[in-house]
């Protein structure tokens, strides 16, 4: 089966799972619109590709962990479009969750996502129980704060914020918790894999800082120049589009160069310089090329 698959199938189980007999049927509407269709779903397949590398001996645990990663990025982008943050009309292409349902659900919804998050990893776990405690403390660690989602969330909140601290809470937390997840899915010591994880997430919010300055919205599927509109700190403008892209490129050799030795290492990273390409806005990409 492939990985894609394996993601949609973990996340379709979870939701239905949630949704049970008798509840709130608005709710659970809400959260599918959250869920699917589905995006990119570059984080769960990190995760998968990360476990992989290290020979998954059990992949409940690795596609449990995948998919609360992306139970929990979908948790922090409902949230994100709120009125009293983005206030974003468009996600993926059609209106936000607080556009769809109301702000009410869409609060709710939010914070349903990221109690299922803990509970789809407990229920992946299940075969190996010894494996759980460091899943969920990687996936708090991920959530919340010092470093978590919500410190990034917090942080545009302040009258002013450090460009790295800010983007390593904002989207290297998810993306470390990704590399973290799989390596403790498969049984192997966690800790080494975080820096892998924490420099492609800098990766990625760089290169959704460039499209941001750059691309339009129907390319990304939601508004773009939000940046600049909020005051947030973003790094094409920071730097420039030029010395971005250089940053880019720098943070996805030290990515690959980040991966500890594991039988799949070669492929892993492979993969990694790839992916880092295909962050691109694609007529970048093309100029990169």
């Amino acid at each position: 089966m492939d990985v894609v698959t394996r993601i949609e199938r973990t996340l379709t189980a979870a939701l239905e799972r949630s949704e049970g007999t008798g509840g709130p049927p608005l709710l659970a509407a809400a959260m599918r619109h959250a869920v699917f269709p589905k995006g990119a779903r570059i984080r769960p397949r990190l995760s998968l590709a990360v476990a992989a590398a290290c020979v998954d001996d059990d992949p409940a645990a690795a596609e449990g962990a995948a998919a609360a990663i992306e139970l929990l990025h979908c948790a922090s982008l409902v949230h994100d479009d709120l009125p009293c943050f983005d206030n974003a009309d468009i996600r993926r292409g059609r209106p936000s969750v607080h556009r769809a349902f109301g702000e009410p659900l869409a609060v709710l919804a939010g914070d349903a996502l990221i109690v299922l998050s803990f509970q789809t990893i407990t229920w992946g776990a299940a075969r190996n129980p010894q494996r759980l405690s460091s899943l969920l403390l990687t996936l708090g660690k991920a959530a919340g704060s010092p470093n978590g989602i919500a410190a990034g969330q917090a942080w545009e909140c302040e009258p002013s914020a450090d460009l790295s601290a800010y983007q390593r809470a904002k989207t290297g937390a998810l993306f470390a918790a990704a590399t973290v997840a799989g390596a403790a899915a498969a049984g192997v010591d966690s800790r080494p894999w975080a820096i892998l994880g924490e420099r492609l997430g800098e990766a990625y919010q760089v290169a959704d800082d460039i499209a941001d300055v750059l691309s339009g919205g129907a390319e990304l599927g939601k508004p773009t120049g939000q940046d600049a509109a909020h005051g947030r700190p973003n790094a094409a403008l920071a730097m420039g589009v030029g010395g971005a892209m250089r940053h880019l490129e720098q943070l996805a050799e030290a990515a690959a160069d980040s991966i500890p030795a594991c039988p799949g290492a070669a492929a892993l990273k492979a993969l990694t310089r790839s992916e880092a390409r295909r962050l691109l806005p694609k007529d970048l990409s093309q100029c990169a090329a």
